[in-house]
């Protein structure tokens, strides 16, 4: 009854356009998804992932939702197995006396005890419960994709917030040798005020940039706490509960394989699960297409009856044995809309299915043209940050001896601070592009570099 199953086509391209750009390793189809976080060789972010499997109560959710789609596989696997029932009754009755022909004789009041037993057997003539077994399947494989796609995407976020608390970090370290810098520079100013060789306006800016400095130190030590609180509802501990010493961690980018586009379909969890509701889709019309057709079953019935409690006597037994059949001869269009909906339902999947493996390409080449173009811009940005060093060098010298204004060395630090600052975005940046490209691949690679 369901259409033959064919996975549905979509138009894949032969390599991605912006892997030509990037460094290549070899890929590693054998190593687990969840252990792809290693690649960075951070010690603090190696005890971390593994919690999120244990105690992330998004992933505890999903979770019980595949245990529910294999408690409902089992359900539509009993369909293929005979139904026995064990029944019985004890009441006592009173009869009208005008109930139509009853018999002279019979008392108006007796009781009425049985046990018996029922079978039944559905031939599954038309698929219907083969047809809700393979759907079942597809269901179950469906879920479980899901919850490997959650764990993917829940590992990959809390990396990327991992990555943006230790950018955090590096910007405090940053800010602190600023805060020094420009301590030292006010102490200098109010210096040569007091010698009368600087003005008062030179001491005002000393102090505001310092003061402007100090404030943006605070709220980094702000946005590093709400980057805290977010790993450690990751892994389902309470904000604040989870300390995570500062450290300027030396991670690297890994260099990462892209492969090719036709693995990502192989890979990607997410495109599994669009596949396999696909397949139960499919599966579901030849649900709907059989119930046009007769419904046919194998009953029996055993059992004993008596109007006293004589249920062990043969004599008081009675049994039923035949098939049975029920066939739809007018339900007012039932049928044939439930089959519009089960098709109408297949082409959704099948449309939901293309959108997410063309999703994934896009994934995958954004994330390659990131690391590509971020590596191009952190070399542009070290440079512009040396530049601005040696300018700050040359006129704290000038400023000190007297032949360049205060003016001069302000615009010198500040371009200095944003240089330095954009540089370490760049890098926070491009780890976490790295990580997004890891899970765009869907996770189990290795570095070869």
């Amino acid at each position: 009854m369901a259409p033959r199953y064919h996975v549905p086509v979509v138009s894949t391209p032969v390599s991605y356009s912006e892997a030509t750009r990037w460094q290549e390793a070899k890929p590693a189809d054998t190593v687990p998804r969840g252990a792809w976080w290693r690649v960075f060789h951070d010690p603090t972010l190696n005890a971390l992932e593994p919690r999120v499997d244990s105690a992330n109560p998004d992933l505890q959710a999903q979770a019980a939702i595949y245990d529910q789609a294999r408690a409902l596989l089992a359900e539509a696997q009993s369909g293929i197995f005979p139904q026995l029932q064990l029944g019985g009754h004890i009441s006592t009755n009173r009869q009208s006396n005008s109930r139509p022909l009853r018999g002279k004789d019979e008392p108006n009041q007796y009781l009425d005890n049985a046990v018996d037993t029922q079978a039944t057997y559905e031939l599954d003539l038309w698929d219907r419960v083969a047809n809700s077994i393979k759907a079942g399947k597809a269901a179950v494989a469906a879920s479980a994709a899901d919850v490997a796609s959650l764990r993917l995407s829940l590992h990959a976020e809390l990396a990327t917030d991992y990555f943006t608390l230790r950018g955090l970090d590096a910007e405090a370290q940053l800010y602190a040798n600023t805060v020094t810098a420009y301590s030292q520079a006010l102490t200098l100013t109010q210096n040569r005020f007091a010698g009368k060789i600087a003005s008062g306006m030179d001491v005002s800016r000393a102090a505001s940039q310092l003061h402007d400095a100090q404030a943006q130190a605070t709220d980094i030590a702000a946005r590093r706490a709400l980057a805290a609180h977010a790993i450690a509802i990751l892994i389902g501990v309470p904000p604040g509960a989870l300390p995570i010493p500062t450290e300027i961690a030396s991670v690297r980018v890994p260099s990462t394989a892209a492969g090719v586009p036709a693995t990502l379909l192989q890979r990607r969890p997410d495109i599994a699960s669009a596949e396999r509701a696909v397949a139960a889709a499919n599966a579901e019309i030849g649900v709907v297409r059989a119930a046009f057709y007769p419904n046919i079953s194998l009953n029996l019935e055993f059992g004993i009856q008596d109007t006293g409690f004589n249920l062990a006597s043969l004599g008081n037994s009675f049994w039923s044995v035949g098939p049975g059949a029920t066939l739809p001869i007018f339900e007012g269009g039932l049928r044939t809309a439930e089959e519009k909906a089960a098709f109408a339902v297949y082409r959704r999947t099948v449309a939901d299915y293309r959108a997410t493996v063309l999703d994934a390409f896009r994934d995958v080449e954004d994330e390659l043209a990131l690391l590509h173009w971020l590596g191009d811009e952190l070399t542009q940005e070290q440079r512009a940050v040396a530049a601005a060093q040696q300018t700050v060098t040359m006129s704290m010298a000038l400023y000190r001896d007297g032949a360049a204004n205060f003016l001069e060395v302000v615009t010198a630090q500040t371009a200095e601070l944003q240089a330095e600052r954009a540089a370490l975005d760049i890098r926070t940046r491009r780890l976490q592009a790295s990580v997004s490209l890891i899970r765009a691949l869907g996770g189990g690679w290795q570095d070869n570099g």
